[in-house]
């Protein structure tokens, strides 16, 4: 009996010791977390990888996340979003930038990610391509979608990017910076957003009128109103260049309906599309005579209202159509028998094939809440800038939120176009949503200049082209 229970209890010491070793060597053995930044972004669930760029000082990474196509049902099917990151360090604050299209996949740093010196991540909105799901809902493109796009990612990546973020863009990404603020108000410290319309009442546009009556110089108005009246003068003969033009380089007319709608398109385009993107130093290059075509094209576009160059663009004006808004202006300057269209409406520029219908209380909703409950957020305007002639007001109810204009700037208006005081106050502003506000800033907004020094490739100053009427 005593042997047998000295045998028992041998083999429960056995066990015993075998069961430690081997659970000191599952231990000894377990994997370990990742701690290159690269293996850290891609062990985020629906993050994948399409390339990595290298640039001094950084980590850039072009990534797909994996996007529901419909944030109330996410079981109804997935699609592929592209995002950049650069990365910095994950102790810094990190900005969300979107210019409301597609993004670039160059390296680059928007303002306030130089102001902050931190990370940056851009992200595609979607259904711009490659972005889109298939086949495409396009009921499911619409700024609330959108917006919990860009909640998804920075769910993903704040565990990583634990410091502050702050939301930007510019233009139609500045709308999208707002709507985003709008939808999840808990997400972002603070929003800077840029050149930003707000078309509460689409069917009242008459702040454009007025904008177009006073901008710039009389001499320099008169010079724009008459080469885009003398276009439509000499149509006949400028659409037989343009009918060339067309042939020779593939394009089609078969989405707005004609070669002669799309030269009206273009021409109206002009005066708008010279105060976006030029300015007062640029009216003595006004041409007359044979040089009307290249200006016209240089500044409007011929191909801007092609099959071809509205492809790309699908999404905004379906947006622009169905939530947006988009500008209508008169033409005093221009006989009415000389105008056969006028702006036309985003539908004209959306294939058929889309159904879209108007919703008129989405931007009145958005306005509504930034008068009323807006934090922390910064809006800057361009003073030669034709957007910005419906532009978001914060009213009584907002707290800490701001609207400069930089003076004699266009669409490509920033934050150091400012003037001296604006420019100090707005920086440190954004340091301090970034949490990276020094004690001598804090005490003194006078003293507060960008984290980051200028890098001339890196930090794009230019206003991001698009064809005019795109903002």
């Amino acid at each position: 009996m005593r042997k047998a229970l000295r045998w028992l209890l041998a083999l429960t010491v056995l066990i015993g010791t075998l069961g430690t070793a081997g659970t000191a060597g599952a231990a000894t053995t377990a994997p370990q977390a990742p701690t290159d930044i690269k293996d850290r972004l891609l062990a985020i669930p629906g993050i994948s990888l399409v390339e990595e760029k290298p640039y001094t000082g950084y980590r850039y990474f072009v990534l797909n996340f994996t996007q529901p196509v419909d944030h109330r049902h996410p079981a109804r099917g997935t699609f592929q979003q592209r995002i950049t990151v650069l990365h910095k360090d994950t102790s810094r604050p990190t900005v969300f930038y979107t210019g409301g299209y597609n993004v670039s996949t160059t390296p680059s740093r928007r303002e306030p990610t130089q102001i902050v010196d931190g990370n940056q991540v851009s992200l595609e909105y979607r259904f711009f391509t490659p972005s889109r799901p298939a086949p495409a809902d396009w009921s499911k493109l619409d700024i609330w979608q959108a917006a919990s796009d860009q909640h998804a990612v920075y769910e993903a990546l704040k565990p990583l990017y634990s410091a502050n973020w702050l939301a930007t863009g510019g233009s139609k990404g500045g709308m999208t910076a707002t709507y985003y603020e709008r939808f999840y108000p808990r997400d972002m410290d603070g929003v800077v957003a840029y050149v930003a319309p707000n078309d509460v009442v689409n069917d009242e546009d008459s702040a454009y009128d007025r904008f177009f009556e006073r901008v710039g110089t009389k001499e320099c108005r008169d010079k724009l109103n008459a080469v885009q009246r003398e276009a439509l003068v000499r149509r006949e003969s400028l659409e037989k260049k343009y009918a060339q033009y067309a042939a020779d380089n593939g394009y089609t007319f078969t989405t707005i309906g004609s070669l002669d709608k799309a030269y009206e398109a273009v021409v109206l385009d002009y005066v708008w599309g010279f105060w976006q993107y030029s300015g007062l130093a640029d009216c003595d290059s006004i041409p007359s005579g044979d040089a009307i075509w290249d200006s016209v094209d240089t500044i409007s576009g011929f191909s801007a209202y092609t099959d071809q160059g509205l492809e790309q663009y699908t999404p905004y004006y379906y947006q622009a159509g169905t939530q947006l808004g988009a500008p209508t202006i008169g033409f005093p300057h221009i006989e009415r028998k000389l105008i056969r269209y006028g702006y036309q409406p985003p539908r004209d520029f959306v294939p058929r094939s889309i159904p879209m219908r108007f919703q008129k209380g989405a931007m009145r909703d958005v306005d509504n809440w930034v008068r009323h409950d807006a934090r922390h957020m910064l809006w800057v305007y361009g003073q030669n800038d034709p957007w910005g002639s419906e532009r978001f007001r914060p009213g009584a109810g907002a707290r800490d939120a701001y609207v400069f204009t930089a003076p004699g700037m266009n669409h490509g208006a920033n934050v150091a176009g400012l003037v001296a005081d604006e420019r100090a106050f707005a920086t440190a502003r954004i340091l301090k949503w970034a949490g990276v506000a020094s004690p001598a800033v804090q005490a003194d907004p006078s003293a507060a200049k960008p984290l980051a020094r200028f890098d001339g490739r890196l930090d794009v100053r230019d206003v991001e082209r698009e064809p005019a009427l795109r903002p």
